[in-house]
């Protein structure tokens, strides 16, 4: 069996995914800085009768995040997909005339060198199982800056770059990679944004593997 890992498993989209692909048989690495709350919620997924495990890893340690992949795959089995969705921190939502440096430093490396890590490290075994996708979910500001989130603006916008980079560099390979894009950011309920309604759209940007960016609404609403 083959594993699907997701960084920056919460008790939201996290879990939505989890039980979503869970349902196709796939083994679930639920990464996440908190191993208590990653723990909880590999418990909850077991008693749902889904393999689950959790491991804590802060994605702006690039070292934590790839050992905690090369874990996975040891423990679970080769990871066949990727899903990069961890919630932006406080002080990335800053904005610009107020973002330091360090703000700024602190948002690329949650959204460029974190993704970049991991997908490093599961790339190789995806091309050796001859198949698997890398899915991106990122805030409106990512394809529309906004002055007022400097750092998702500016991060999030490096992060669609590499990504848009990783699917050319995988043209002529089976390994797809998709983006969705969430504006104004998750809502429970939401006919579009809720995070089952979402679970279902990358499911589908996995199965089908068609168009590289996805929108969960039109941008006319607050980018995030």
């Amino acid at each position: 069996m083959t594993t699907f890992a997701i960084i920056g498993a919460g008790r939201n989209l996290g879990a939505a995914l989890a039980r979503r692909f869970g349902r196709e048989g796939f083994d679930l690495a639920l990464i996440s800085r908190s191993q208590e709350r990653v723990d909880a919620l590999a418990d909850d997924l077991r008693a749902e009768g889904l393999t689950a495990r959790g491991y804590a890893a802060n994605v702006r340690d690039p070292e934590a995040l790839v050992e905690a992949l090369d874990r996975a795959s040891q423990e679970l089995g080769p990871i066949e997909v990727l899903s990069y969705n961890p919630l932006p921190q406080k002080e990335f939502l800053r904005p610009l005339l107020e973002s330091t440096v360090a703000d700024v430093r602190a948002a690329i490396e949650f959204s460029v060198y974190g993704p970049l890590a991991a997908v490093h490290q599961v790339l190789q075994g995806m091309r050796v199982l001859g198949r698997g996708t890398v899915l991106f979910v990122n805030g409106g500001s990512a394809v529309q800056p906004v002055q007022h989130f400097a750092g998702t603006s500016i991060a999030f916008a490096g992060e669609t770059a590499y990504a848009e980079m990783l699917r050319q560099a995988m043209a002529d390979e089976p390994i797809h990679v998709g983006q969705l894009i969430i504006p104004g950011g998750i809502i429970a309920g939401h006919p579009d944004k809720d995070p089952e309604v979402l679970a279902e759209k990358l499911w589908r940007m996995h199965a089908e593997r068609g168009e590289f960016r996805h929108f969960a609404t039109e941008l006319e609403e607050q980018p995030y």
